[in-house]
């Protein structure tokens, strides 16, 4: 009988990085800080930077989520995703389609989708072929200040793959939103604006189980 190889599960931690918070050499020493901590998941996320420094970073923070055993996603771009030998690529409503996506990283790549508060474009998501979805923000952002508000009953919302909640996530309000069903929690500023990065990510890593 063929083996079939198991999916990577998208739970725990799901630490984004930000440019504005991470320049230079800091990028690296936050998010081995963020991984040491218990972090399951990473996101390159940068706008600004040259593509070759995009492609530089990227390389590295691959071979640091791989030293943790964490899965590696890229933001946006799939080509970077291809070339950084990522696990995959988290898409925006306009950065491409998941079918593209497919054909440039493979079958076993992870594909996640943002939905923000709609529960259709989640239904969408899952039947053209994503690994998990994105609702949000919950609360108010500081990376993305003025995106419109969702609420917290889309993540009882029933779907056949994960539910990744971003947006003001923080120590206070992710219990909350784990108990509503969130699979995930994708932090980025009460993460690295932390003073202790470490720490930081092992208060939200607790709200999680081990396999």
């Amino acid at each position: 009988m063929p083996q079939t190889t198991k999916r990577p599960t998208i739970t725990g931690l799901y630490a984004i990085t930000d440019p504005s918070l991470l320049n230079g050499d800091r990028l690296l020493t936050a998010c081995e800080q963020a991984l040491r901590g218990g972090a399951r998941i990473l996101q390159y996320r940068d706008k600004t930077a040259s593509p070759k420094e995009r492609l530089t970073r990227g390389k590295a923070l691959r071979a640091l989520c791989l030293h943790y055993g964490a899965l590696f996603i890229i933001n946006d771009d799939i080509t970077l995703a291809a070339e950084t030998g990522a696990d995959g690529v988290h898409l925006g409503q306009s950065d491409g389609g998941i079918q593209e996506a497919r054909q440039q990283l493979g079958s076993q790549a992870i594909i996640g989708i943002t939905c923000h508060g709609s529960t259709a474009l989640a239904d969408q998501a899952a039947k053209q072929g994503a690994d998990y979805v994105a609702f949000g923000r919950f609360f108010p952002s500081h990376t993305k200040p003025h995106a419109l508000p969702a609420a917290l009953q889309v993540l009882q919302h029933p779907l056949s793959i994960p539910k990744v909640a971003i947006g003001g996530v923080s120590h206070d309000n992710a219990p909350h939103l784990v108990r509503a069903g969130a699979s995930a929690l994708a932090v980025i500023h009460a993460l690295f604006a932390s003073n202790d990065i470490e720490t930081s990510a092992r208060h939200f890593a607790t709200l999680f189980p081990e396999d």
